[in-house]
């Protein structure tokens, strides 16, 4: 059977039809602007005359901006020494094969001269080669309701940790492949005068974020700062040569709270990176930092990465306003305005030699 709709019922969406004494069914949506699709929209209407402008204002910004981050990263100074030992004539080499629990550590010597100094704060890092601290389940592998102090999860960590939850029967802390994985070199950086050995101040404290220092690291809570007692019950990594409350001498850098331990705990996106190690400050405004001349790079070769072809290096580094030495973003800049730049002046001159030509064609009869 047919049914008649009004041109009134058919404009406000509710037809006349239906069954008898029941809410007609339909599925046409309500007449509003928003079901209809009729709100009020802006549309750019690209033309020459706004085209070719922007074009040439985002290369006249970009290039100057690209410019001048791609010269602030070339003043920084950085210098980098790879120790991993490979190379047979290396100082390090008789280290290479050296396993996590070597006693006494491998020690080796690397002297390497400065052709220019250091003039601000020096910053010392250490940094790891084809080590997938990104792998999903290395990446998950810890427990952060116990590295916040939690007196409940230092004795039952969290299964996330397993195969390093524990050990010997006893809960492990701090627990997982993370902390289990911790850096372990200890470098010590001289200066050669003479054929004197002058030891360059190496700053621990400050390295790491101050999140993570005074929110998410804390020591289990209980009665005294006695962290032997507080940790009592628990075991030291499988890797580790010492507990965890035995990292540093000074009680505001020990336990969970090491800044060392907080470092590495921060996991590296890519398989190449480098982390904080030490900082060198200027003493005074008068002297760099780090004069040119020879120095020399005390190792205690603890880190085994031989066994997964991976490389160590020591970097040091000055920084800029705009971090450290990195002139990918300089390039990208210069790059990206540089084809603006261009791709303007290719559609002005084809502006200015076909656009005011008639595209009409006569068409004949």
């Amino acid at each position: 059977m047919a049914v008649n709709y009004s041109a009134k019922e058919e404009a406000d969406g509710h037809p006349s039809g239906g069954r008898r004494g029941g809410a007609v069914k339909t599925r046409k949506p309500d007449n509003t602007a928003f079901k209809q699709q009729r709100l009020p929209a802006w549309q750019p209407i690209l033309t020459a005359g706004t085209v070719l402008p922007a074009f040439f204002i985002i290369g006249l910004i970009f290039i100057p901006i690209g410019i001048g981050i791609f010269v602030t990263s070339n003043n920084i100074r950085e210098y980098e020494i790879d120790y991993t030992g490979t190379e047979p004539s290396s100082p390090c080499n008789k280290c290479l094969n050296v396993s996590w629990d070597s006693t006494p550590p491998c020690t080796c010597t690397i002297n390497f001269t400065l052709e220019h100094a250091f003039e601000s704060n020096v910053f010392m890092y250490y940094g790891l080669s084809n080590f997938y601290q990104n792998h999903r389940r290395y990446v998950k592998s810890r427990d952060d309701s116990q590295l916040n102090g939690d007196n409940s999860s230092l004795l039952n960590p969290s299964k996330e940790c397993e195969p390093y939850r524990t050990n010997e029967d006893k809960p492990i802390a701090p627990c997982g492949a993370i902390a289990n994985s911790m850096f372990n070199d200890t470098l010590e950086l001289y200066r050669i005068d003479n054929d004197t050995r002058t030891p360059i101040t190496l700053i621990k404290k400050g390295i790491a974020w101050w999140t993570d220092k005074n929110v998410k690291f804390r020591n289990p809570t209980g009665d005294g700062n006695n962290l032997t007692a507080l940790f009592q019950g628990t075991t030291k990594p499988v890797n580790w040569p010492k507990p965890v409350y035995m990292l540093d001498s000074e009680p505001d850098n020990n336990g969970f709270i090491n800044e060392d331990f907080i470092v590495w705990m921060r996991t590296a996106a890519l398989p190449t990176f480098r982390k904080l190690y030490r900082l060198i400050e200027r003493k005074n405004n008068f002297q760099p930092t780090l004069q040119a001349g020879k120095y020399s790079l005390d190792i205690a070769y603890n880190y085994p990465v031989h066994s997964f072809d991976g490389r160590k290096r020591m970097i040091l580094s000055t920084i800029s306003w705009m971090g450290g030495k990195n002139p990918f973003l300089g390039i990208a800049y210069i790059t990206v305005g540089s084809i603006c730049f261009f791709l303007g002046v290719v559609l002005l001159f084809i502006h200015h030699k076909y656009g005011n030509r008639n595209t009409s064609a006569d068409i004949p009869n």
